[in-house]
């Protein structure tokens, strides 16, 4: 049989990241001749794009021969281009057949939109995404293969061992103490540009809980965080700039965010939640065209402060009750994610599949119709 030529590109880390088990998986088959591209992405005066691939996957621990610039990745012939990302700027004028992974599932839905229909099969993260992309009439009988396959990156957080108090003590940390995370969204007006100075003030003065501060990876304001809230990275306050999140989502005893994947994510976990109120993100998720739903799960998973002093109030509260909620969190979990704990194989079958290396789908995966 032909081997494949298979090129995965992306331009920020959690591209890669969501990728990464698929990636394990693949690059062990004979079958498969495997490539990594993309790169940290950039735009000059015009809004052209280009991408910088020097150390974009060296955290990664990747075979760096395997490893190649997209102008490289341009000129050749690929049998599948995986994508976990919308931008139709690294997708190889001859990408075989396009597949898109997606890198998170949150109540904002910016990849439910037209843009997905360019690509050839669409790997689905669970019913919740799926009913979304049907009321935005995104699943055409001309559109692409869509998939219920599961997320990937959530496997970790079903199956994987993990030395909670061996991180939280690589943090300079006390793990007896409970370990808050505050992972915030990277949209503009996000609650750490709107008063994430003033909460870390708060929780860090309360005392009684260990925080980490997780910024986004690729944020639309770049802001150096470290810096911004080094008069507060003393004590049990820090912030952290490890580029998996699943990681720190395991270590926290609670999650503090606003609009992000990772509260979704959080759900499989089972422990409490609270939503920091972003009004004016929310305006500019509407003004950019993306389907805001607050309906059908929304923030109704977790608890919603809107000052510092309600987030203190309701992290005492979480942890002093960790049970409330947790039937609306395991509903939301169910929703989302699709079978979680084998999405990686699901899902690097249905690569699979789509270069023509076998001839059905695999076990678990549900071809969806319009």
């Amino acid at each position: 049989m032909k081997t494949r030529r298979i090129l995965f590109a992306g331009y920020a880390p959690v591209h890669f990241l969501c990728f990464r088990p698929v990636y394990e998986r693949l690059r062990s088959d004979p079958a498969v001749d495997l490539w990594l591209s993309g790169g940290f992405r950039t735009r000059d005066e015009t809004g052209t794009e280009s991408y910088e691939i020097e150390r974009f996957y060296e955290p990664f621990g990747v075979d760096e021969d395997r490893v190649i610039s997209f102008d490289r990745a341009r000129q050749e012939a690929w049998d599948v281009t995986i994508c976990g990302h919308t931008s139709q700027g690294l997708v190889p004028p001859r990408p075989g057949k396009t597949v898109q992974i997606f890198h998170g599932v949150s109540f904002k839905n910016f990849a439910v939109r037209d843009k997905v229909l360019r690509y050839d099969v669409l790997c689905i993260p669970g019913n919740y995404h799926a009913n979304r992309f049907r009321e935005q009439n995104l699943f055409r009988n001309d559109g692409p293969q869509c998939l219920l396959t599961g997320f990937p990156k959530v496997d970790r957080l079903i199956h994987d061992e993990f030395d909670r108090s061996g991180l939280i003590r690589s943090e300079g940390l006390d793990p007896a103490k409970p370990t808050v995370l505050y992972a915030p969204t990277g949209g503009k007006h996000n609650s750490l540009e709107t008063m994430g100075k003033d909460i870390v003030r708060a929780i860090t003065a309360d005392g009684r809980w260990n925080l980490l501060v997780k910024p986004h990876d690729h944020p639309k304001r770049k802001i150096d965080w470290t810096q911004r809230l080094a008069p507060f990275s003393s004590g049990a306050t820090r912030v952290v700039c490890g580029l998996d999140v699943v990681d720190y989502l395991k270590a926290a005893d609670l999650l503090l965010s606003d609009a992000s994947s990772v509260a979704f994510e959080y759900t499989l976990l089972d422990r409490p939640i609270i939503f920091i109120d972003v009004p004016k993100l929310f305006k500019n998720v509407v003004k950019r065209g993306a389907p805001l739903d607050l309906e059908t799960h929304g923030r109704s998973m977790g608890a919603v402060a809107r000052t510092a002093e309600e987030v203190v109030a309701e992290i005492e509260s979480g942890l002093a009750h960790p049970e409330r909620r947790g039937e609306k969190r395991r509903a939301t979990a169910a929703d989302v994610f699709h079978r979680p704990g084998d999405a990686t194989r699901r899902v690097a079958e249905a690569v699979r599949w789509a270069a023509g290396l076998r001839p059905d789908l695999p076990e678990g995966v549900e071809k969806l119709a319009p």
